[in-house]
């Protein structure tokens, strides 16, 4: 089992060598390592079921590395912070919290939304989507009509729900892998954007 420098696993379940695994998924982590530093643990963990690994990462994409519709990379990763710590997955809130922090250039915001964020400093239409993804979240099938319209006068068009729906049920999904998985985040996420870089 891989673990991190505090030498504690992280995750329940053993982590296969890198040289095990399939090109493309190998190249895929060698690329994110470049690119970041380090290897995020959700790529380690998912790389024991190759098909699972490359369908979780396509729809990751799909949903957060698009520039299309009103929401930003910012506003995305809000989503997730927010909606991971009502499902209480520490992997989440604290790994897309770091990457919150970094798109929004605020090293505030991460820790107040994902505690309260009626209580963050936001804007209102962030907060009336947060409200949305939060009911989407924690009771979907309450979802109506008023619940469209209070987006919709925020300046949301259909696209927009929609895709705050998949970010919230995709990470919905993710967050109780992660949970399930005890999946540690990196050490390195809970300083990320924290502090002006030098």
């Amino acid at each position: 089992m891989t673990t991190t420098e505090q030498n504690k696993p992280i995750a329940r379940f053993a982590i296969p060598a890198l040289t095990e695994l399939p090109a493309d998924i190998r190249e895929k982590i060698l690329t994110v390592q470049e690119k970041s530093g380090f290897v995020p643990n959700v790529f380690l963990v998912l790389s024991r079921r190759p098909d699972e690994f490359r369908a979780f990462f396509a729809y990751h994409d799909a949903l957060m590395v698009k520039d299309t519709g009103s929401l930003t990379k910012a506003d995305r990763e809000m989503i997730v912070t927010t909606t991971s710590a009502k499902n209480n997955c520490l992997y989440c809130v604290v790994a897309h919290g770091a990457i919150l922090r970094i798109y929004a250039k605020n090293p505030l915001v991460a820790d107040q939304v994902a505690v309260n964020h009626h209580k963050a400093d936001i804007s209102p239409r962030q907060k009336a989507m947060l409200d949305f993804a939060v009911k989407v979240c924690l009771d979907s099938q309450a979802v109506g009509d008023e619940d469209y319209t209070a987006l919709k006068e925020h300046g949301f068009d259909d696209e927009d729900i929609w895709d705050i729906t998949a970010i919230t049920g995709f990470f919905g999904m993710s967050n109780r892998l992660a949970n399930v998985l005890s999946m540690r985040p990196n050490d390195e996420f809970f300083m990320l954007g924290r502090l002006p870089k030098k």
